[in-house]
């Protein structure tokens, strides 16, 4: 109401000021004498504006009848669509000038102004192919999935757009939840354009998802050899998908091209740590003891971790603490100055019953940044050299508040995995997780499962109350929960 009120207004002063300047020309004296074949002709100031009008009009209709002839002269030598142009060419000039302004608003966020020139587009140039995109996305932009929907569906139909209108319906079914239907949609996306670099990208993460491994590899082969993928990174997550497929190497019915699948993983990246440990079990599995301890040394040596030496202890169960103890010196005495390897080699001595030497090892560890696992190996150590419940249950208070130490860790959204797995959990991003240190020190360890089992305790001595600075969380702990260190039996390398 307010817009139109203005443009009356607007409309009412323009009107004013022409009649006006109409009249401060009637007024005014002189004007324009033109002498034309002996004949002198004189103007008045008003005729004056109204013949330089006349003639600026003239001229444009000139103009147009001379464009007018040249067409038709086109047409007599030949050129059936020389006058079907020329009255076409002020649509056409409509239509692009409608189709750039419906881009201008995409682009400014402008969605239902976008469709109401994407139509506009439509009805000056007949050409699907360029308007249908444009109301495409102005639809999804506001809001308007279903006729987004027709519109790509229409883009299907045309071999020049179909592979647009298929992406376009696969980015929605991703927006459903709806994986399944939208790795199809991949897929035929994928033989409509095999060297499409996010189209490989989100077919490979849809498969991996979906665990559609031998799949997966197929399309990561077509990303080398389309360019779009390193070589190094290639091999990497080649060797992930191998280890992906070998993943119930574990079980008791796997087969012997699973476990080759395993030990293939290995081969390809070494550093996969995953891949080390699966491999080393299927040594062990077909009695191949020093194959496992050779693959376990190796990926030790790129980077020591706790799933590696469970998989090292298993190579000889039976073997006493102190044979244990011996025989992983061939991990240890690799990168011994590494937080890891020094927790390895405490808990060792634990289990040995070194308690001095395993409160040697861990001293550093504890005086710097003590993580969790640290402290609650100095706990077992208290409590093997005869210490009271109060001081072993200040370790354990100190260790309830420390940071939980190295986990796996997406390096996409952060989130921390128990467990390595090929896809985030939480932004299901393929091969992105990495053993590390995460940045919320709140989210639960993966270390938990290794951490030696500890001792507090029949129960807690009355007769000597906690000191002060005993947190209130050793509250929690039960005593029926702990048995003496010589009794356990679920620790990792025990």
């Amino acid at each position: 109401m307010l817009w139109s009120l203005v443009k009356i207004l607007v409309f009412v002063a323009v009107i004013g000021l022409l009649a006006i300047g109409a009249g401060y020309l009637m007024e005014t004296e002189g004007g324009i004498r033109v002498t034309v074949a002996g004949m002198e002709y004189s103007f008045t100031p008003l005729q004056s504006v109204i013949a330089a009008i006349v003639l600026v009009v003239l001229v444009w209709v000139l103009l147009k009848l001379l464009s007018l002839l040249v067409a038709v002269l086109k047409f007599l030598n030949g050129d059936d669509t020389a006058i079907s142009r020329y009255f076409d060419r002020g649509r056409e000039r409509k239509g692009y000038q409608a189709l750039a302004d419906g881009m201008m608003a995409l682009a400014s966020g402008e969605a239902r102004l976008a469709m109401t020139k994407a139509a506009r587009a439509e009805k000056y140039l007949q050409k699907p192919e360029l308007t249908n995109l444009l109301t495409a996305q102005a639809a999804e932009m506001s809001g308007d999935t279903r006729k987004a929907t027709e519109t790509y569906k229409a883009l299907i139909r045309d071999d020049r757009t179909r592979f647009v209108g298929v992406r376009g319906i696969m980015k929605q079914k991703l927006a459903e939840g709806d994986s399944d239907t939208a790795r199809k949609l991949a897929e035929k996306a994928f033989e409509l354009k095999p060297h499409h670099e996010e189209m490989q990208d989100t077919l490979l993460r849809l498969q991996a998802q979906a665990h559609d491994w031998s799949g997966a590899r197929s399309t990561l082969g077509a990303k080398l050899k389309s360019g779009t993928l390193p070589r190094d990174v290639y091999t990497r997550r080649e060797a992930v998908l191998a280890l992906s497929e070998a993943s119930d190497i574990l079980d008791e019915n796997a087969s012997i091209e699973t476990r080759e699948d395993a030990i293939q993983a290995n081969r390809l990246s070494p550093d996969l740590i995953p891949a080390a440990a699966m491999a080393a079990r299927s040594y062990i599995a077909m009695g191949r003891a020093k194959n496992a301890t050779r693959v376990l040394r190796k990926a030790w040596q790129a980077q020591p971790h706790p799933d590696l030496a469970a998989a090292f202890a298993e190579i000889q169960p039976d073997e006493s603490p102190a044979e244990r103890l011996k025989r992983f010196e061939q991990l240890t005495n690799l990168h011994a100055e590494n937080p890891e390897t020094r927790l390895v080699r405490a808990e060792l001595l634990i289990v040995a019953e070194q308690f001095p030497e395993a409160a040697r090892v861990l001293s550093d560890l504890i005086a710097d940044n003590p993580d969790a696992r640290a402290l609650t190996l100095m706990a077992a150590v208290e409590r093997g050299q005869g210490a009271s419940d109060n001081v072993v249950q200040g370790w354990l208070a100190r260790a309830l508040n420390a940071p939980r130490g190295p986990q796996w860790v997406c390096g996409n959204c952060n989130n921390a995995h128990a467990v390595w797995q090929p896809v985030c959990e939480s932004c299901e991003a393929f091969d992105t997780l990495s053993w590390q240190t995460p940045p919320a020190a709140e989210l639960q360890s993966s270390t938990g499962s290794h951490m030696l089992p500890l001792i507090v305790g029949a129960g807690k001595d009355t007769a000597d109350p906690a000191p002060d600075d005993t947190l209130p969380a050793v509250e929690v702990l039960d005593a029926e929960e702990v048995t003496p260190p010589e009794t356990k039996s679920d620790s990792t390398l025990h």
